[in-house]
């Protein structure tokens, strides 16, 4: 057994409290080194008659490690705990003081602790963010409402995009179409900003506090999110707390009256006067961009401004949440006073962290209920736009994802294909509806929160910023109506299957040597598992599966089983997935993801 990859901690994704009564323990071993391992739990202060061990589970496989949880209801919310690996002939004992080798080490001394369950210190998710089907939306490329309030220089719906033009969309032709959202499947908007700013994008705020005039005013606002949510619909909106405008007034303040100020600790200036043009501004900015000055939010008059700005829009208009822009760059003493101002207003209220690579740090219970999920996308679309990457190794980067938070985080986060920020998916996966289709497929029965970027549903393309940010196709002649009612379908079985929302995830099959995928979704009540061909020749799957009363999910006829499973063919870039009936049975195990 190699004891130098046997790993675990005490804390963050490795024990967690899962909810009030329960705590979830993980522990790694090297890949294929390890035959069981057992979670040895009892209470510290009576553990002859507290104790009992439980067999861990494998979830997950990546390139170099096995990965094991338990999950631990201990009688008093308080467990003292170790571990033993066996593998062949040989067991190993894990506690906090060390491996023993001989004989299990007396319990509790030496071993790890989990003193009590706190419930205010779990981390809390919204409860519909685990259902939810996100639709992005950039407000003035989705749909022009009313022409009356286009601002200078709009150019005709359609037009090519570039970086500083205008098409005139605004929150009245969102209003307009909320039944083809609704048609669609979506139950939730995020919205990029939409505040006082001098951009198309809007992300260099002017006025935290006014809704841009080229979108509506407030009261539009209201019905937006009114309307929205007697359809089943909630509203996110964008904050960019990290900068501003140079056209903000505080900072126009600074320019203007140097150290004396009274906003001068409101931004990181190095020294004046300040230089607010050029690729080297003497103060800090998103990027280089001098036209984006940094805030301070560690300044107790900027963080209580941005604090009472965030509990305005969620008091007055009642929206269900926020995307944070740049929200690595922002310190986390700021995020978990923006936190506590959030819940309090709405305890169900969704925050979503723009943060592009590991953000456990962020996911601890105090700063955000979710991340976009970058990450995953990429792997996601690295797999399926080609035949680079084999099966096996896409496992084992969609395990290793996993294996990154807690359950409840992953069971939240925004896992999205394309955004403002990318090439669109369509372009991505080289045109190919198939490809798309693979990899939605895998987004709606994958779990988490998953994310449509507008108008990815009907094929449009697009390359980076700001070809990706084209105008909204209206005209159905314009539109991929099949793929349109391809996302239409895929979106109305995931809200029909509680399963495919929350249930557990494993890979079946994913090997090396195949451009077959295999795995399943599966709770105490429900199965599926979704069978893909990622390659251009057609290919038959074989999968040893327990039960014999298997369906099409979409059709609903009956699959025979061939001898102990199934044997599938699919056409080139082709999937099935199969549903099992109430009384089918499970396999045996059930991985805790």
């Amino acid at each position: 057994m190699e004891l130098e990859c046997l790993y675990h901690s005490p804390q963050g994704k490795w024990a967690y409290s899962y909810n009030k009564n329960t705590f979830h323990l993980r522990v790694r071993s090297k890949r294929n080194n390890v035959d069981r391992v057992f979670a040895l739990t009892g209470d510290k202060y009576d553990w002859e008659h507290h104790h009992q061990e439980l067999e861990m589970l494998k979830v997950a496989t990546d390139t170099y490690f096995d990965y094991w949880e338990a999950e631990v209801t201990p009688e008093r919310k308080r467990f003292s705990y170790g571990f033993r690996f066996e593998s062949g002939e040989e067991t190993v004992w894990m506690v906090e003081s060390g491996f023993y080798t001989k004989e299990q080490p007396t319990p509790p001394g030496g071993y790890y602790e989990m003193p009590y369950i706190h419930e205010v210190d779990l981390l809390h998710v919204p409860e519909w963010a685990k259902s939810a089907v996100f639709y992005q939306i950039m407000p003035d490329r989705f749909a022009n409402g009313d022409p009356a309030n286009d601002p200078e220089g709009t150019l005709e719906w359609g037009a090519a995009p570039a970086n500083d033009s205008f098409f005139g969309g605004d929150l009245q032709g969102i209003i307009d179409h909320l039944d083809y959202l609704l048609e669609l499947g979506v139950t939730a908007l995020y919205l990029t900003p939409i505040f006082q700013a001098p951009s198309n994008h809007k992300y260099d705020t002017v006025d935290y506090g006014t809704i841009d005039s080229s979108f509506g005013d407030l009261e539009l606002l209201k019905q937006l999110v009114s309307l929205a949510h007697s359809k089943g619909i909630k509203v996110v909106l964008d904050a960019v707390f990290n900068h501003t405008s140079a056209e903000f007034p505080p900072f126009k303040d600074v320019i203007e009256h140097g150290a004396d100020s009274k906003y001068a600790n409101w931004f990181h200036i190095y020294d004046y006067p300040v230089k607010a043009e050029g690729d080297n501004p003497n103060y800090d900015t998103f990027g280089f961009f001098a036209g984006m000055p940094k805030l301070n939010t560690a300044n107790p008059e900027t963080k209580e401004y941005l604090l009472d700005i965030t509990r305005f829009w969620l008091s007055e208009v009642q929206i269900d949440g926020w995307r944070l822009d740049v929200a690595n760059e922002v310190d986390h003493a700021f995020w978990r006073e923006f936190r506590q101002a959030v819940k309090e207003i709405n305890p169900e209220a969704y925050i979503i962290g723009e943060v592009w690579s590991d953000s456990l740090s962020w996911l601890q219970g105090d700063q955000f209920d979710s991340v976009m999920n970058y990450p995953f996308s990429d792997r996601l679309l690295e797999f399926f736009q080609g035949e680079e990457m084999d099966p096996e190794t896409f496992a084992s980067h969609i395990y290793g994802l996993l294996m990154r938070y807690p359950r409840q985080a992953n069971e939240v986060l925004f896992n999205l294909l394309a955004s403002h920020d990318t090439p669109r998916v369509l372009t991505r996966l080289g045109g190919d509806t198939r490809r798309l289709k693979l990899t939605v497929t895998f987004l709606l029965t994958f779990t988490g929160t998953p994310c449509i970027f507008y108008g990815d549903e009907i094929g449009l393309t697009g390359e980076d910023d700001p070809d990706c940010r084209k105008c909204m196709i209206w005209e159905e002649d314009g539109q991929d109506r099949e793929l349109f009612s391809f996302y239409q379908r895929m979106i109305a079985l995931r809200k029909e299957h509680e399963v495919l929302r929350t249930g557990h995830f494993r890979f079946l099959q994913s090997e090396a040597d195949s451009r077959g995928l295999v795995y399943e979704r599966f709770n105490d009540n429900s199965r599926f598992t979704v069978w893909m061909n990622n390659s251009s020749e057609p290919l038959t799957l074989q999968q040893s599966l327990s039960g014999g009363n298997w369906q099409d999910a979409f059709s609903g006829e009956p699959v025979e089983m061939d001898g102990d499973g199934f044997s599938i063919t699919l056409e080139p870039l082709g999937f099935r997935i199969l549903q099992s009936l109430p009384e089918a049975a499970d396999d045996g195990t059930k991985p805790e993801n």
